[in-house]
């Protein structure tokens, strides 16, 4: 099922489940992350995303993991996310990315809300993701998406943003 999202600028995009045959989108997709963005997707230093890693975001098999890709209205694949959540449909962990050249159009805001629609849709009670202190503009706009900031307890360069769903959200 494919979903039309409009942002608060006015850009549309569409949003739909990945699948198999959308692996070499998804590699020239990361061609156009910036490394810091790259960094902050995966929590680590990588120059460019493995085989194994774009399998896993196309081919999932388990129940507990979705994967989004949103795509311009010309085709061109401009963010992904994966909800991941526990095996008791309680708790979901939430990661974005979105293509450097189409940053600051309000797509992270509106693709953060379709997953948390999803997630509540489907059970879960809350979101949460884990997040490089150092990601600010991330943090800022789960901030104002109603997400709570908490110090990782294990890693003091990370932080956990959570949510709990049913909350309203106002942009």
């Amino acid at each position: 099922m494919t979903s039309t999202l409009t942002t608060r600028t006015g850009f549309r995009f569409e949003v739909r489940g990945a699948r198999p045959a959308d692996e070499p989108t998804l590699a020239e997709f990361f061609t156009h992350v910036t490394p810091e963005d790259l960094r902050f997707r995966f929590l680590g230093a990588i120059k460019e995303v493995s085989h194994e890693r774009l399998v896993a975001m196309t081919r999932s098999d388990d129940a507990h993991i979705h994967n989004f890709l949103a795509s311009a209205t010309d085709g061109m694949l401009i963010a992904v996310a994966t909800l991941a959540s526990d095996p008791a449909d309680r708790r979901g962990e939430v990661a974005i990315c979105i293509r450097a050249d189409r940053k600051h159009l309000g797509i992270g805001w509106e693709l953060l809300a379709y997953i948390a629609r999803y997630a509540e849709d489907h059970g879960l009670e809350m979101i949460e993701s884990i997040e490089s202190r150092e990601n600010h503009a991330a943090i800022e706009l789960e901030r104002d998406m109603g997400f709570t900031v908490i110090t990782d307890p294990d890693d003091a360069t990370l932080v956990m943003v959570q949510r709990m769903l049913g909350a309203k959200v106002t942009s």
